[in-house]
């Protein structure tokens, strides 16, 4: 738990998340993961990412750490726990790759599995009934899930993110097109925001695509 310090922003902020990658750590995977390097990164239409082997040490290059980055342009309207699920999403992925290496960015279903025991539930389109395994896989929280409780704790202990990008809200006000995907066969489309869209091929519905 921090203050703001306006002098110490990156200490202050950079705390806050180390400290949450430390408790449900804890809490989730039984303390088994090992530490990896939280860092804010602005990936085009992605929440976080998870990089395997990402960073070497300088005095021991085979030293290596994975990365586990948040893109702070999502950190607007989204609440603490909303982030702190991306930040649990990409540990499940630092969990998966402990059991074998597959490949960058992909949902499998024991990475799945991993998702619903601590409380996420992976979904493409953030939602109930959205695909569960692919490239571009978000969640939802599980409402009595063990995400949804220990995240509460850890936020009633005083713990909170303190700042967000002002970019993301510049970009959306300049942003004209929205992604849409399919939540039945997964084709993609560009459209206005708010757009009604039907799948040409098996006449489903078409929803906004999350990162």
């Amino acid at each position: 738990m921090t203050e703001i310090q306006n002098n110490k922003i990156t200490l202050t902020e950079y705390t806050e998340f180390q400290d949450a990658f430390d408790f449900f750590n804890r809490q989730l995977f039984d303390g088994g993961l090992p530490e990896a390097l939280v860092t804010l990164q602005r990936k085009a239409r992605s929440r976080g990412y998870f990089h395997a082997e990402r960073f070497a040490s300088r005095a021991n290059q085979e030293n290596l750490v994975s990365e586990i980055a948040l893109n702070p342009n999502y950190f607007e309207e989204r609440t603490d726990t909303e982030i702190l699920s991306t930040l649990v999403h990409e540990m499940c992925h630092l969990w998966r790759d402990g059991q074998r290496r597959i490949r960058s960015g992909y949902h499998d279903k024991l990475w799945g599995s991993k998702m619903k025991e601590v409380g996420l539930y992976p979904s493409s389109t953030a939602s109930v009934g959205g695909k569960e395994t692919g490239y571009r896989v978000s969640h939802y929280i599980m409402p009595n899930g063990r995400f949804a409780s220990q995240c509460a704790a850890f936020l009633d202990s005083g713990h909170r993110l303190n700042w967000q990008s002002q970019v993301g809200r510049k970009a959306r006000a300049n942003n004209t097109r929205q992604k849409y995907q399919c939540r039945s066969c997964g084709l993609s489309a560009w459209a206005k925001p708010k757009a009604e869209l039907l799948c040409g091929f098996c006449s489903g519905v078409l929803m906004a695509a999350v990162g």
